[in-house]
């Protein structure tokens, strides 16, 4: 896991080249499985986090540790969908020890995690209307870890808004291909110091204040890569969000689900 990089340093004694090693983290993606590690691999990427939708902990990591190869580790984690279908803000945990469901109001989730000690992400901030604002960001600043600057799915000044949040609280910034195309995985990486290769690892390092390198991948194939994956943003907002809404039943991660043990039911806020 990770990988050796070289640098040159020249002083008045001489050249000498030091060692370090560094784990290239695909910090957010919503699809696995053999194809999607092997390209991982390909890509150089050491390892992925795997927070899929509407998916209780349990499954999630149990999909990772089957997934997870020599060269890619699969991160489980969770990406939580706090308050009603109608006003949802996403934030993403890392580190979980116990599983968390969705529609909880985000100051629950807030506390769950911390109690939890996992790693508090905000991924695509201000983004839609499914996201954390600057303000949002700001009143909860001292509980998250990191925010999110870049994915695929960002136009320009979403971008822009990410990195202008950030500077503003002063939180460290992550990147990630926020795949939920195979295609799309490690097109966009965060690297890290050192040696990351499990969940409570990168956990450690965000919770210590570690600050990663954003990196995203340029040219043509990129960009056809996140117009691909923008239309599948514009598909699952329509006709399967509907779905979600009117289908009968719970979803997977409804606090009334047995997985949750009746610990969240006094404050559902579907």
């Amino acid at each position: 896991m990770g990988r050796r990089t070289e640098t040159t340093i020249t002083t008045g004694r001489g050249t000498s080249v030091v060692s370090t090693r560094e784990t290239r983290i695909d910090m957010h993606v919503k699809v696995v499985d053999e194809s999607v590690i092997q390209r991982a691999a390909a890509r150089g990427i050491d390892a992925l986090v795997y927070a899929p939708h509407f998916t209780p902990l349990p499954t999630i990591e149990r999909r990772a540790t089957e997934l997870s190869s020599a060269d890619v580790t699969v991160i489980p984690a969770r990406e939580v969908f706090t308050g009603p279908w109608h006003q949802r803000r996403h934030v993403l945990a890392i580190g979980l020890t116990d599983p968390v469901p969705d529609f909880i109001p985000l100051a629950t989730a807030l506390a769950e995690f911390e109690r939890q000690e996992a790693a508090i992400l905000i991924p695509h901030p201000g983004f839609l209307s499914v996201s954390l604002s600057r303000t949002e960001v700001e009143r909860h600043r001292d509980h998250i870890h990191a925010i999110e600057c870049y994915n695929p799915k960002f136009l320009p000044h979403h971008t822009r808004r990410a990195r202008r949040i950030a500077r503003i609280t002063g939180l460290p910034t992550f990147a990630s291909s926020y795949a939920h195309l195979r295609g799309t995985v490690g097109d966009v990486w965060t690297t890290y110091p050192g040696e990351i290769d499990s969940a409570m690892a990168l956990r450690d390092a965000l919770s210590d204040g570690t600050v990663g390198v954003p990196v995203a991948a340029g040219g043509l194939r990129h960009a056809s890569r996140r117009a691909l994956e923008f239309g599948h943003l514009a598909w699952e907002n329509s006709g399967t969000k509907a779905a979600r809404v009117f289908s009968p039943g719970r979803e997977p991660t409804h606090p009334h689900q047995a997985v949750y043990e009746g610990r969240f039911d006094e404050v559902t806020a579907d």
